[in-house]
């Protein structure tokens, strides 16, 4: 049997795992670090875990079509969930773990989820919170019984005694699992994800079996990953990029993934792994960057002028060492010592020495950012994807990395950009419906397969790379019938590390507007070496040296859209600072941190009116959500700043006409 005959025998996970026992059986498969200690499982020892919990869920009811949430952070048990569930030709549907209860009883509820896996005692008592709002789901099973002793509803079930009773099902009916494993096959649906629900309730992402597998299969290709590669699960099992790099192509390739001990240990926890593989939302990348910054700004005097001689090395030639383009010798001698001195401490200190392949995607990352990275010798490259594809649309080729594209098209991805500009494609991982949503899939794909991305974009005719501009439905016009792309702009404000986010207005207006969220670490940082004193967010995002600071920020984004002939008017007149964070538990950003932006425009319509009015000042009150799902009010009177707007050159002028 040939490579290609053994790839297609392969057409399920549980089918994959097994081929693992038999390649690799001693292999380390997943790892976690609990208190404070890693705990490792070989591909042989997942596999009867595996084996014990499918089992273990047939014995509760488990079948063929049912559904089984998961729950929780990133955690070997919630991962065998997944594949015991697909074991049994049953569909694990992932939720993310801070969703509040309301959140979830939807996703229970229009998912017919039958049995929910979750993590601990905060997950259970959401599900009790929600049963009633959910009533086909009939058990909940839970991974730790930390503060659930006393816990005695009858559909609660430990972990531990499912996999008992599977271990005993298994031994009375010893061909079940095997026999469920052999009926399954590639056409069969893998797993449903749910998309962010930016603008509504989100939608069910149905993918099959041959969808997740051969997209996970082609980026192997394209990047030639192995077996040895080095993987931390640490992104929400929701979200589709978790379930392709730290699920899906691990079980492919056959490499080990990571699960930090939790939330805050993830950063020690990169650093003790180091991945080969690794990938984040831009947002990750500048917040290291922003406490590297922060902590060579106090260091002492010598150890700074050391990082900076180094580092504008680095900016001159380390790109091009990257991609192996020639330099002198002396420059190539002179990185090398930065390497020893700088660069390799500053990749360990990152957790990225080992590091040879690194993604992001979701947003566009700050050309400055992208390009410390890429000088530091970190293989940093961009991808453009969606949940409806399994991730991949477009990657960019190794020597081919640019800050302001997104690549090429994927192995076996067809992309065209129609009439009005949006981006459609086709692929092998094109998912086969929104579920109970005939509407939406129709409006979506295409009945040849096509699917609309909602994205408008370009090819580059100097690289054929793909650049996406915004959201179709976002990019309007000015009054003056200026093209008005706010998605662009925001970004452009959040290259700067002060900026957290940015919510953009100008459709249908005179002019844009803006709503800054400024970075607490890093702004407040500045403010205390510059010691100037803060009681909290509010307070610091009040502050007049901030609004400065944040000003500077805008007007060079504005000096930037002056040199572009088809957004120089759209330039931003005024802005403020909000009183608060946005925050997923508000409404305001989705679980992935998109910006909701029709929602704030709603919530926040008084302030949106007041930017467009001579008013400097603005009285805001607020309802929040605190964390232990508490709620208050915030009040603050919001101030309102003019940008200083440029003048569009002439040769720009006459591009632009």
């Amino acid at each position: 049997m040939d490579q290609k005959e053994q790839d297609t025998n392969l057409d399920t996970f549980p089918k994959l795992l097994a081929s693992h026992v038999k390649l690799r059986p001693t292999q380390d498969a997943i790892r976690e670090k609990d208190l404070g200690i890693w705990q490792s499982w070989t591909w042989a020892e997942a596999a009867a875990e595996i084996r014990a919990l499918a089992c273990g869920l047939a014995t509760l009811g488990l079948k063929r079509g049912d559904k089984l949430a998961i729950i929780g952070d990133n955690r070997p048990r919630l991962y065998w969930g997944m594949t015991a569930a697909q074991a049994l030709g049953a569909v694990p549907v992932p939720l993310y773990q801070d969703a509040v209860a309301d959140e979830m009883a939807y996703v229970l509820d229009n998912a017919d989820v039958k049995i929910a896996l979750v993590e601990d005692q905060e997950q259970v008592d959401k599900m009790l919170e929600v049963r009633d709002r959910c009533p086909n789901v009939e058990h909940v099973i839970f991974d730790d019984t930390r503060g659930l002793r006393h816990y005695e509803q009858e559909f609660l079930h430990d972990f531990e005694t499912v996999q008992q009773a599977g271990v005993a099902y298994d031994h009375d009916h010893s061909d079940f699992y095997d026999r469920e494993v052999a009926t399954g096959k590639g056409s069969d649906v893998s797993i449903m994800l749910y998309t962010s629900g930016t603008t509504g309730n989100p939608k069910g992402v149905v993918l099959s079996n041959d969808n997740v597998i051969i997209t996970a299969r082609n980026g192997i290709i394209r990047e030639n990953l192995t077996s040895k590669e080095e993987v931390l699960a640490y992104l929400p099992m929701a979200w589709v990029g978790d379930n392709l790099f730290s699920y899906a192509q691990s079980y492919v390739a056959g490499f080990c993934v990571s699960c930090p001990e939790d939330a805050t240990t993830a950063a020690s926890d990169l650093r003790e792994i180091g991945p080969t593989y690794y990938f984040a939302p831009p947002r990750v990348y500048e917040n290291m960057l922003t406490q590297v910054m922060i902590r060579m700004e106090d260091a002492a005097e010598i150890k700074r002028k050391l990082f900076n001689y180094f580092m504008e090395h680095a900016r001159k030639v380390g790109v091009r060492i990257l991609n192996r383009e020639p330099v002198s010798l002396k420059d190539s001698l002179l990185y090398k010592l930065g390497d020893v001195l700088v660069y390799g401490p500053l990749k360990d200190v990152l957790g990225l020495r080992r590091t040879r392949l690194a993604y992001t995607a979701g947003e566009a990352i700050g050309p400055e950012i992208f390009d410390f990275y890429r000088s530091l010798g970190i293989n940093i490259k961009q991808l453009y994807g969606q949940t409806e594809c399994m991730v991949f649309i477009c990657v960019q080729p190794d020597g081919e990395v640019y800050a302001d594209t997104v690549g090429t098209p994927a192995i076996d991805v067809e992309i065209k950009i129609d009439d009005n500009g949006e981006i459609i494609y086709r692929s092998p991982g094109v998912f086969r419906e929104y579920y109970k949503n005939p509407e939406s899939t129709a409006s979506t794909k295409t009945e040849d397969g096509w699917v609309h991305t909602g994205d408008a974009g370009f090819f580059d005719e100097h690289n054929g790379h793909l650049k996406i501009i915004d959201r179709a439905k976002d990019v309007g016009k000015l009054n003056d019938g200026t093209l008005f792309a706010p998605k662009y702009i925001e970004n452009k404000l959040k290259f700067f590390s002060f900026v957290k986010e940015a919510v953009l207005f100008g459709d249908g207006r005179d002019y844009s507007t803006a709503f800054i969220n400024i970075d607490l670490d890093a702004v407040g940082n500045w403010a205390e070496r510059r010691n100037l004193a803060y009681s909290g967010y509010i307070d610091l995002a009040n502050l007049e040296e901030v609004y400065q600071l944040i000003k500077d920020c805008v007007d060079k984004v504005n000096k930037d859209l002056s040199e572009d002939s088809r957004l120089a008017n759209s330039q931003i007149r005024r802005f403020l600072i909000l009183h608060k964070e946005l925050d997923a538990d508000d409404g305001e950003l989705t679980r992935t941190r998109k910006v909701r932006r029709s929602f704030v425009g709603d919530r926040y319509d008084t302030l949106v009116e007041s930017l467009y009015s001579d008013k400097t000042e603005c009285h805001v009150e607020t309802q929040v959500t605190f964390e232990d799902g508490r709620t208050g009010s915030l009040a603050a009177d919001v101030q309102i700043r003019d940008a200083e707007v440029f003048k569009v050159n002439s040769v720009n002028q006459e591009a632009a006409a």
